[in-house]
């Protein structure tokens, strides 16, 4: 028995070896075919039904990514993402090389005259699925392992002053979007975030809610004083039993929108002269000014909500300034 075991081990071996070398000459459906053959030798080997199509493929990824936890949201757009590469390429998954993806990125650039994280989304969400595609033993190799990361210049991210900030509370006509604003400057949180608030999620006693963020995740905000007065008063003039911590000031009593929130910040920003206004400034804000005055990283990590500290890197954005104060402290 002992003996049948070490056989089958080196008829695997051997397999292996075989598949590895003809890497270069054959695609992945190739390769499957090939390795199909040469694993008859080999009770252990266990290949793939070929007549696996790409709906079925996609169907069992989104399946497993859905499995991970993967908003449905994302999905959606990954789903879009990979359907229209795959119809453009015209191509089983299996058999799809590394030039016909790149080929694929690089037209699709030129046509939709997108920008570089644009094109590395959709080379990540393509990682994503070949990956998953060699993990599950459909392919050998997942031909985006060739195509690396497309490299983005860092630009300094635009946040709002306290001049601005201040002009756009002066000149608020609606206690709504007085308390909208603070809420949004003083918390961090995401549009997306914001319009899923419920009355029911305001604690003011403590200065905080909860907040269902990315990933179906709970998690609480804290907000400040200001807010929290604002917030009070325009909750005492509403007139309705909405469960909505905001509603639209057009449509009675309905549940604020994304598109509403960002058309109304739009409005208000026009109204004082301040040039794109919108709500995710105000989250790169806090986190801007929050590494500017000290708050460890990490603390920050978790007051935004993200899963990774890569991110929130990216989001803070340390002022020159702050950087020469520090060289002085600590080096001159």
């Amino acid at each position: 028995m002992v003996l049948k075991t070490e056989i089958l081990t080196m008829q695997k071996i051997e397999v292996d070896k075989v598949v590895r070398e003809m890497l270069p000459y054959l695609n992945n459906q190739q390769l499957m075919r090939l390795k199909g053959i040469l694993g008859s030798l080999a009770s252990t080997t266990a290949v793939k039904n070929d007549s696996d199509d790409n709906n079925l493929l996609l169907k069992k990824y989104f399946t497993a990514k859905r499995t991970e936890g993967c908003s449905e949201k994302s999905l959606k757009y990954y789903k879009a993402t990979l359907t229209k590469a795959l119809d453009s390429i015209g191509k089983n998954a299996k058999e799809i090389e590394t030039d016909e993806l790149r080929n694929y990125l690089t037209n699709y650039q030129a046509v939709h005259e997108s920008s570089k994280v644009t094109i590395d989304n959709i080379r990540r969400i393509m990682s994503s699925f070949f990956n998953w595609l060699e993990d599950e033993d459909y392919i050998v190799k997942s031909p985006v392992r060739r195509i690396h990361k497309v490299k983005v210049s860092t630009t300094v991210k635009e946040t709002y002053s306290d001049e601005e900030l201040e002009k756009l509370r002066d000149n608020c006509t609606q206690i709504r979007d007085l308390a909208m604003i603070d809420l949004l400057a003083s918390t961090g949180i995401r549009v997306g975030e914001l319009v899923l608030l419920n009355r029911d999620d305001i604690n003011f006693e403590e200065r905080e809610c909860i907040v269902f963020g990315k990933g179906s995740k709970e998690r609480i905000a804290y907000f400040d004083a200001r807010t929290k007065l604002h917030l009070q008063k325009y909750l005492s003039n509403r007139r309705d039993n909405e469960p909505a911590l905001f509603v639209s000031l057009y449509k009675e009593y309905t549940r604020l929108t994304i598109g509403g929130v960002e058309a109304r910040l739009k409005h208000l920003g026009q109204k004082v002269g301040i040039s794109r206004v919108y709500p995710h400034k105000f989250r790169r804000t806090l986190a801007t000014t929050a590494i500017d005055k000290g708050m460890p990283i990490e603390q920050l990590q978790q007051l935004l909500g993200h899963k990774r500290i890569d991110t929130t890197l990216h989001y803070a954005m340390v002022k020159q300034q702050n950087v020469k104060i520090a060289h002085r402290k600590y080096i001159g």
